[in-house]
């Protein structure tokens, strides 16, 4: 059996354990754009802050591939996927046969096409070449001014870092407010305030137009109503699409990413794909829709691997889940937290003063959705009962208690979590 994986990250990590788990001898190559350096994703905001080192940006160790016998094509993108021949092409013209393929390419950034780009200091924010790149940029630039496109995730990621390396930092945002995927109205402005009140100047319903610069660097970048902002350093951290490209090449079935079955078999029997790159099974909203976040593709990957060598074990699906800290406060968005009142029973908790703000989301008396800022160590609960669909009509007040505890939760899901001899819950 020989497997290649198109990229390295957590679906491939996903992919590697669970094939090794049940099969000793199948050929795994994978191959990568990147270097064979397997590294955390969600963590690249803190390398880019100075907070932790290379070193510890590595999801896995370096003996990984050795360990796991895998054979790894670095630094070579894959141009082609040949679905009669069963291979694979990449940039230095190796052909590479394929029993069963995974792609996992992931997302690419969202770059929309204006006047600039071109420019020095201007960047992207979703892989580590984008954040060492920018980091030693920042060294050579004396009180920088970065002016950041996107309030979502990726920006206020990028901005929270860029502000914590002492830069003065400027963020757009095209909606009306930020983080508007993920939270509802009350916690975004909370999040705003906060960055405001830290000196972040945060401009919604903008965004740049072009970006202007002096001896081919950045200098200042024009917005849609017309001001500008004077800047050394642009970061794009609108988002991601599906890297789909060759799917779409291949004559695969995508979407908006590549679609996928329970196994993540796309419509090739023989291809596979999971991660950002795929549209699963969310269920949560009862779709599949693609959902960019790292426990779904390590968990994607995983099944992926599992079925290649035989091994039929279903996907439950995906629950979006997103978390990121600003100014030291942390913010989590678990399944459908900004759902609408309307169809919904929502439950809410808000002590401005201590920054702390709770939103819990019902329907049919099962927890939905959740968004949590200032205080997230009960994410993990609900994350359960969300997951495992627990009727919690009789507890839905103790929801909302900040010293709530698995106690707190309904009994048949306390006995699903804890077992044990001796254990009473």
């Amino acid at each position: 059996m020989r497997i290649v994986i198109i990229g390295n990250s957590a679906t491939a990590v996903g992919a590697i354990e669970s094939i090794r788990e049940h099969d000793q001898s199948a050929e795994i190559t994978v191959i990568s754009d990147e270097g064979p350096m397997i590294y955390s994703r969600p963590m690249l905001s803190h390398y880019l802050a100075g907070e932790i080192d290379r070193a510890r940006l590595a999801y896995r160790p370096s003996d990984f591939w050795t360990r796991h016998n895998v054979a790894v094509i670095a630094d070579d993108a894959v141009v082609s996927i040949d679905p009669v021949g069963h291979s694979v092409e990449t940039n230095s013209g190796r052909v590479i046969g394929y029993d069963r393929l995974l792609i996992a390419t992931g997302g690419q950034p969202i770059v929309p096409p204006l006047p600039g780009l071109d420019l020095d200091g201007v960047f992207t924010f979703t892989r580590q070449g984008d954040a060492t790149q920018l980091s030693r940029f920042l060294e050579g630039v004396n009180s920088p001014r970065a002016l950041v496109v996107g309030g979502g995730m990726i920006g206020i990621k990028a901005t929270d870092s860029l502000w914590k390396r002492g830069a003065h930092v400027t963020m757009v945002e095209l909606a009306p407010m930020i983080l508007a995927a993920a939270l509802d109205g009350p916690a975004s402005e909370m999040v705003c305030r906060l960055l405001r009140e830290n000196g972040v100047d945060v401009r919604t319903e903008n965004t740049v137009t072009e970006i202007h610069g002096e001896d081919g660097r950045v200098r200042y970048a024009t917005l849609k109503d017309a001001s500008t902002v004077e800047c050394d350093v642009v970061v794009f951290g609108i988002g991601v699409r599906p890297n789909s490209g060759l799917a779409n090449a291949a004559g695969l079935k995508v979407n908006r990413g590549i679609c996928v079955d329970e196994f993540m078999r796309s419509s090739n029997p023989h291809i596979y794909a999971a991660g950002d790159v795929a549209e699963a099974y969310d269920l949560v909203v009862d779709m599949n829709r693609t959902v960019a976040i790292w426990p779904n593709a390590y968990r994607q990957g995983a099944i992926a691997g599992a079925h290649m060598v035989g091994i039929e074990r279903p996907d439950p699906g995906g629950v979006a889940m997103n978390t990121v800290e600003v100014m030291g406060v942390p913010a989590m968005s678990i399944g459908n937290g900004n759902a609408p009142e309307e169809g919904h029973d929502v439950l809410v908790r808000l002590d401005e003063s201590a920054n702390v703000y709770r939103r819990l989301v019902l329907r049919e008396g099962r927890l939905v959705g959740a968004i949590l800022v200032g205080e997230i160590d009960r994410a993990g609960i609900y994350t359960g009962l969300i997951r495992n669909r627990i009727d919690v009509g009789q507890q839905r007040q103790r929801l909302l208690d900040g010293h709530m505890s698995l106690l707190s939760t309904p009994e048949q899901y306390r006995k699903h979590v804890v077992r044990g001899a001796g254990i009473e819950v």
